[in-house]
């Protein structure tokens, strides 16, 4: 199984990545050992999602990461968004 994963960052943006372990792959994010998302702890997992196929995951993961992916991103998760205050101001 694989998984594209988003996460909140304390600056307000969200961290899309992918992994074929979500669970250690979450925690090595939390505890700082990611250089993309240290600066920015506290982080909050806003939600996944699971793939089959390998390719699946990759090809969402870079969809979500273009202005439009992150546009519908964005509302698909606003009211998870919304209840994160105060930082969620800068979506």
């Amino acid at each position: 199984m694989y998984y594209v994963y988003f996460i909140k960052m304390n600056n307000g943006q969200i961290y899309t990545g992918f992994t074929a372990n979500l669970k250690q792959r979450i925690t090595q994010h939390k505890s700082g050992m990611s250089n993309t998302t240290r600066k920015y702890l506290p982080l909050t997992l806003l939600g996944y999602e699971a793939y089959i196929e390998k390719t699946d995951a990759i090809r969402r993961e870079k969809f979500l990461k273009t202005t439009e992916g992150k546009r519908l991103l964005k509302l698909q998760y606003r009211d998870i968004i919304s209840t994160l205050a105060p930082s969620s101001k800068g979506l």
